[in-house]
């Protein structure tokens, strides 16, 4: 829960009401893909229970979960079908179709062979903090997320969603951090870095489970390449890989955050989400201010 997060500033018009919130994305519930459709999304459940509530609410905070289902036909397969009623055609009527014909038939196909096409399914976590009015999406890319901000828009009435932003790049931030080699209070940087030149060469260089207080980062930086991950950890109790667009992957809870969490398999989703959310809800504005804190949107 909560591996990859991308940070959003809920606008300030929405009033989040937990009932309404529950009761719209119900009117989109996720259903798998029919025989000829290429992709479905829909809300469930976020503790898996059957017919249990769309929205989780523990401690503050809600949880949320998108379902996304997934039909693809290699195109190696499409463009062999498509081949074979290209000659169709040439042999029963001397003709070759037209490129807009050609396009037809590989749609005809694509559409006959969905049908046969496995289905991949994922889910993907939503976290509210309606306190602090922000919306996090627990994906590892932008074109995921946007999936997910897209499904939330057109349910719940009224939301808008902005990526945060703040007064400093994390890139140029963190290139001032690996060149003193002082991180910000509170965190530290740990051995993972990728710095990638700015010019057309875009050349990368990344270190892994690699000292970074070298000579040898500073003069790559100092060359023109910018930090576009680094690995950091937050009070000795959450480690991180921050990128330059502020995305935060691969968080991990260390050792003794889930000490006294018990064992109770009945509650342990809501005691996962609790001490989680807890942690993350520190961290989160520790990070924008050492980030020059947020810039306030018109």
């Amino acid at each position: 829960m909560f591996k990859n997060l991308i940070v959003y500033r809920i606008g300030p018009t929405w009033q989040p009401q937990l009932e309404t919130v529950v009761e719209q994305l119900a009117k989109a519930e996720f259903a798998e893909c029919s025989a000829t459709q290429e992709k479905s999304m829909g809300w469930v459940p976020p503790r898996g229970d059957a017919h249990g509530p769309f929205v989780e609410a523990i401690g503050g905070q809600w949880v949320l979960k998108l379902m996304i289902e997934t039909k693809a036909v290699p195109s190696s397969v499409i463009n062999r079908k498509v081949k074979d009623k290209v000659a169709e055609i040439e042999q029963a009527t001397g003709r070759k179709p037209g490129k807009k014909e050609t396009k037809e038939l590989k749609e005809e196909a694509k559409q006959s062979l969905l049908p046969m096409a496995f289905s991949r399914q994922g889910s993907v976590g939503v976290w509210i903090d309606p306190a602090a009015r922000l919306l996090l999406v627990d994906a590892s890319s932008q074109g995921k997320a946007d999936d997910v901000v897209t499904a939330l828009i057109e349910q719940i009435e009224g939301l808008t969603l902005t990526l945060l932003q703040t007064q400093q790049s994390a890139g140029t931030a963190m290139s001032g951090w690996l060149v003193s080699q002082e991180a910000p209070a509170g965190f530290s940087i740990d051995r993972e870095c990728e710095l990638k030149a700015t010019d057309d060469s875009k050349a990368a260089v990344r270190y892994s489970k690699h000292a970074l207080d070298i000579d040898e980062v500073r003069a790559h930086i100092e060359a023109g390449k910018v930090p576009t991950k680094l690995a950091m950890t937050w009070q000795d109790r959450v480690s991180f890989l921050l990128t330059d667009n502020l995305q935060i992957k691969k968080v991990t809870f260390l050792e003794g955050v889930y000490d006294g969490a018990g064992g109770n398999k009945e509650d342990g989703f809501d005691a996962d989400v609790a001490i989680a959310t807890g942690e993350l809800v520190q961290l989160l504005p520790e990070l924008v201010e050492a980030l020059g804190g947020e810039v306030e949107l018109a």
